[in-house]
């Protein structure tokens, strides 16, 4: 099968955060012995069996798009010189699919990105983050999106089950909506997990907006500033977020760094976010290294963290400091880590798990296509 993926989002180098996810998915999909797979994608290192399609000015501009916090940051911070963004990437997105026209599918990450799909019959995978959700909210997206989607088969995969009634809801007489669960690194099964620092140690792993920390500090101070345990913090600053003294800031970490160094002695993952978001991937990671998760209640979370099993979900400060006290037991957080482990390798399994997973939709795609031809 020809695969062409398009991806707004891509690692530059081992030590760059962003769309690692992408990079994790590109290499599974790449050893599959039945993809012949093409890449449009900003710069970075591509696995071996990989050929990207990006022109070099393609190329120049989602580098630079990249290093201003990428296409979604610029446009949160709407500045006038931001304002023909989109126009250059949809243009530049067409003109790669038109490039690729005889690819079997369309691998598309990102709803936005489906709207320069030219008038072929290409069928498309659209995989659908959180953030996308928002973007059905503007003013002709919605009619925008279904007018290209009509005139091809189309497979809709989010990414986790909370966003198939929404999705359903705009897109389901026209296309069918498939949950698609992102794979993990066989790498975090492999940490061994040892909390026997003599303060207790917290973990929060996110982009620093105050949408992403939500009540994070707020919740937290009282609980972590007389120096009893320690709040460490890891992310990009994209937002100006003024840190508390208490909090441990170092910046962003790459994977390696939270695996090798960070997850074997925490107590736990905290994350407070109140950001639309599909399935945080570091969550995810994190419970297969058997990290409890503390995590707000928003649908994300709920589908990631079994409640008083694998974590705690709070709704309030006095049940977020309850989850802390009653995961800095010893046995209790064996009991978490133990259930978060095992829950991450049966529901989600890996990157490899992942790209059989969307195989299988390639292949219902291209069958319902024959059928009608």
């Amino acid at each position: 099968m020809r695969i062409l993926m398009t991806s707004t989002s891509y690692p530059r180098d081992a030590a760059d955060w962003r769309g690692i996810f992408i990079r994790d998915l590109v290499a599974a999909l790449a050893r599959a012995d039945d993809i012949e797979l093409r890449l449009w994608a900003p710069p970075g290192e591509l696995p071996p069996g990989v050929e990207s399609i990006v022109l070099p000015n393609e190329s120049a501009w989602l580098g630079r798009m990249g290093d201003a916090g990428g296409i979604s940051h610029m446009m949160r911070n709407w500045r006038p010189a931001t304002l023909l963004a989109p126009l250059t990437l949809a243009r530049m997105l067409g003109a790669a699919y038109r490039r690729a026209s005889t690819a079997d599918i369309y691998h598309i990450n990102w709803l936005q990105c489906a709207l320069p799909l030219p008038d072929n019959r290409v069928p498309a995978l659209i995989s659908v983050l959180g953030n996308d959700l928002k973007l059905l909210r503007l003013p002709l997206m919605r009619g925008l999106l279904r007018r290209v989607m009509r005139h091809r088969k189309i497979a809709i995969c989010p990414n986790a089950d909370w966003m198939r009634a929404p999705l359903e809801a705009a897109f389901g007489d026209l296309a069918p909506v498939i949950t698609a669960h992102f794979g993990i690194d066989p790498h975090w099964f492999a940490v061994e997990r040892a909390t026997t620092s003599y303060k207790p140690l917290w973990l929060a792993v996110t982009r620093l907006t105050a949408d992403k920390l939500g009540a994070l500090f707020e919740w937290s101070e009282p609980l972590f500033r007389n120096g009893t345990r320690e709040l460490h913090l890891f992310g990009p600053m994209q937002e100006d977020i003024q840190l508390p003294a208490w909090v441990h800031y170092h910046g962003p970490a790459t994977p390696e760094q939270l695996a090798r160094q960070w997850f074997p002695r925490a107590h736990g993952l905290i994350t407070l976010s109140r950001h639309a978001e599909g399935r945080p991937q570091v969550m995810l990671e994190a419970m297969a290294a058997g990290l409890p998760i503390v995590a707000s209640q928003t649908p994300a979370h709920a589908t990631i963290v079994c409640a008083d099993e694998t974590g705690v979900l709070c709704d309030a400060p006095q049940t977020y400091a309850d989850a802390l006290r009653a995961l800095e037991d010893p046995l209790v957080n064996q009991r978490f880590s133990a259930a978060a482990r095992q829950r991450a390798k049966l529901q989600i399994g890996t990157w490899d798990e992942c790209a059989s997973r969307y195989g299988n939709i390639y292949r219902q795609l291209l069958e319902s296509e024959k059928s009608d031809g």
